[in-house]
């Protein structure tokens, strides 16, 4: 039971991490918390459910064409509803955020309702024998996928000039700004690839588990996990999301049966206070002292 539970943990893990990783983008580069993040995973999951149940798109090429429609989505929020509030007060960003989320539901609802619905066969059904230690092949596919998008994204922030100007923008726009770098255009690049790695959390966790309305709020889920690894730490947040990932799994399956189930929904926000009143900056956010 122990090795099951930890290959499930660390797969549901590195999808929280993929899923924090937008949040931690947006927040770099804009100081903006986006509480939008969990719907743009919800768009991912039904469009490409979308694209392969009603279509019959080959799974790869679904994959694709969902993905480009994240990225454009992305791109059009953060151009009609953020940019105008650049400057404005945070609190002011917080709520267009809030909003958004409640529009974009809305919208989900209204096209495509409120049933569960289950994507078809895509990965191998058989489960899987590990050291005798039997797995269903959908947790060992979303963990390497997941993380060979996290290492790709690696390189991509370490290596391209347009992951080096996101990073510059994110550590000091005023001096982006004064070499010539477009902040706007990076704010837009920003946001389409937090969509794109909401989106694929999203089909990831709907091939686990189908898709409804309720996979949105894994948008707040994954709230403890950014808050643990630092807001503005990527590293932070691949590492939030396997800690997260393996306590709801070792949680669920050990201490549910005592209490009677549910204690797994709720331990990543006990461990979202406990951080906050412990290390409010988290393990890798930077510790911000201001002197009066």
């Amino acid at each position: 039971m122990f090795w099951q539970l930890l290959l499930t943990g660390l797969a549901i893990g590195s999808i929280y991490a993929l899923v924090a990783l937008g949040f931690v983008l947006i927040y770099k580069a804009s100081g903006c918390l986006n509480f939008a993040q969990g719907e743009f995973l919800l768009l991912g999951a039904y469009v490409a459910l979308t694209l392969v149940a009603t279509y019959k798109v080959p799974f790869l090429p679904a994959i694709i064409l969902t993905l480009a429609v994240a990225a454009l989505v992305g791109l059009v929020v953060e151009r009609l509803v953020l940019r105008p509030f650049i400057g404005e007060p945070v609190i002011s960003v917080i709520m267009v955020t809030l909003g958004l989320s409640a529009l974009m539901r809305g919208i989900f609802q209204a096209l495509w309702g409120t049933d569960t619905r289950v994507f078809p066969p895509i990965f191998p059904q058989e489960p899987v024998s590990l050291g005798g230690v039997s797995v269903s092949a959908v947790y060992l596919w979303s963990l390497g996928l997941a993380v060979l998008l996290l290492l790709l994204l690696s390189l991509f922030f370490k290596f391209t000039t347009t992951g080096i100007v996101m990073r510059a923008v994110a550590d000091d726009q005023q001096a982006a700004l004064s070499v010539g770098i477009s902040v706007k255009r990076v704010f837009g690049i920003t946001w389409a690839i937090a969509a794109v790695v909401a989106a694929v959390g999203g089909i990831l966790l709907s091939n686990i588990n189908g898709v409804n309305a309720s996979l949105a709020s894994l948008g707040l889920k994954v709230l403890p996990v950014v808050i643990l690894g630092g807001l503005e730490s990527v590293p932070g947040a691949v590492v939030g999301g396997f800690v997260i990932g393996l306590i709801e799994s070792f949680v669920g399956g050990y201490l549910d049966p005592l209490v009677g189930g549910g204690l797994r929904e709720v331990v990543p926000f006990v461990i979202l206070l406990l951080v906050l009143l412990v290390r409010p900056y988290g393990l890798f956010g930077e510790e911000i002292i201001e002197r009066v």
